[in-house]
């Protein structure tokens, strides 16, 4: 018999959540067969049989969130598959596979032994994720009641931590100042906690759980607003260059095996800008600024569920095609769930498209913990003026939506003004 747990899916990866299974109890399936699809921060993904034979038993069920290396089913032959009211009990589900040798020379966990630390136990009940909100919110992990398995602290746990209202202590004789202390700065207001919902009697509503992505959007959008003081500069683009150049070299590279789209031209010519304006390509580590060697472009990808971000690593050493390959390959992948953990990290950079939508424009939220963001708009033909006369153009107007904790106002000027004149002017040796 051959136990299936739930994979590592990225260093920081703590857990996972099972979406679907793929293969029902009594199903054959050979090794590397899709068995069930799982959502994790990171990313979606289907997750192949480590082992050929039939799926005798599955020990967690759909919608339910393990710890990584816990048992979720198990493989082997017919004669094996678990019949109903033959589970195992409640408390075996979803526990971590442990190897036979290593729990005989384990050390005994019952009555932790006094001198564990207090760095080691709250590391202990928390990801590499969780401890970094804490940094960057002074929050101690220690405080937290965790709902995670073996208490400890999820995402969840420590995002409503912030959020929550925290009640107005007065203070004690003990701490109270004295006439002649120096007042201190007044702190900031708590973040307010999200309202919730009533509803009349008689009110015509549908009420639907989040999906496991939409959760994980919510997480990191709601992170993303608290973390960055976001301000947006907007610019006019005449694509009249890049659509004349698009139409006469698609044909070729569709015969390269690339699909010459917009976002290409767009890519290439960021990424130059990125070169030229490291700030942007930055990003915050407490009072230090960390300045990025390597250009990881993210494009967000729409799914029908939600959104992703896969990222292309070293896109400055690609070429106009290599770019355009590289695009359409991980965007299929994104919808097709076939992404690997690495490709949704590590992006220094984002591009978003809302104008594929038809949007003249968008606003994006900062992909975290990057400090600038692109979005582009809808690509539509107009009137605009050229040397005086009115003339028929494609144009976009694109958004960089910038940090300003690091990015200011002319920083963003500067780095869409490069990205127009290079837009309005591109040259054909670029492509």
């Amino acid at each position: 018999m051959t136990n299936v747990v739930m994979p590592q899916m990225g260093e920081s990866i703590a857990e996972g959540t099972i979406v679907r299974w793929i293969k029902k109890v009594g199903d054959p399936i050979d090794r590397d067969e899709p068995l069930f699809e799982i959502s994790t921060d990171k990313v979606d993904a289907e997750i192949p049989s480590p082992a050929a034979g039939v799926l005798t038993e599955i020990k967690v069920k759909e919608g339910e969130t393990v710890a990584v290396n816990s048992v979720v089913a198990t493989i082997g032959s017919a004669s094996e598959v678990k019949q109903p009211g033959s589970e195992l009990p409640e408390a075996a589900v979803g526990q971590p596979a442990i190897d036979e040798q290593s729990s005989a020379d384990a050390p005994a966990v019952a009555g932790a032994p006094a001198e564990q630390s207090h760095e080691d136990v709250r590391r202990q009940k928390s990801s590499p994720l969780v401890r970094k909100i804490a940094a960057e919110h002074g929050v101690d992990i220690s405080r937290i009641h965790g709902t995670g398995l073996g208490g400890r602290v999820t995402k969840e746990d420590i995002l409503g931590y912030i959020q929550a209202p925290k009640p107005a202590t007065p203070p004690s004789a003990a701490t109270a100042p004295s006439a002649s202390a120096a007042p201190s700065a007044p702190s900031a207001p708590p973040a307010p906690s999200a309202p919730s919902v009533s509803f009349k009697p008689g009110e015509r509503v549908q009420i639907v759980p989040m999906g496991v992505m939409r959760k994980k959007i919510a997480e990191h959008m709601v992170l993303s607003a608290r973390t960055s003081p976001h301000v947006y500069s907007v610019y006019e683009v005449n694509f009249g260059r890049v659509a004349a150049l698009r139409e006469k070299k698609k044909a070729a590279y569709e015969a390269a095996g690339a699909k010459l789209t917009f976002t290409a031209f767009i890519a290439k010519v960021a990424i130059d800008a990125l070169r030229q304006f490291p700030i942007v390509n930055a990003s915050i580590d407490g009072d230090n600024i960390v300045y990025k060697k390597d250009v990881n472009l993210g494009i967000a990808v729409a799914l029908d569920n939600g959104l992703i971000v896969p990222v292309i690593k070293d896109a400055d050493e690609k070429n106009l095609l290599g770019l355009s390959r590289a695009i359409n390959d991980v965007a299929n992948r994104a919808r097709t769930k076939k992404l690997n953990p690495e490709e949704v990290q590590g992006g220094t950079f984002t591009i978003t498209n809302p104008g594929i939508f038809g949007a003249l424009y968008g606003l994006p939220l900062i992909n975290q913990p990057q400090v600038a963001i692109l979005g582009v708009g809808a690509i539509e033909k107009r009137a605009v003026v050229i040397d005086d006369a009115i003339a028929i153009r494609p144009v976009c107007h694109i958004t960089l939506g910038h940090d300003h904790r690091l990015v200011d106002g002319a920083d963003a000027g500067r780095f869409l003004s490069f990205l127009k004149e290079r837009l309005e002017n591109f040259d054909e040796a670029w492509t």
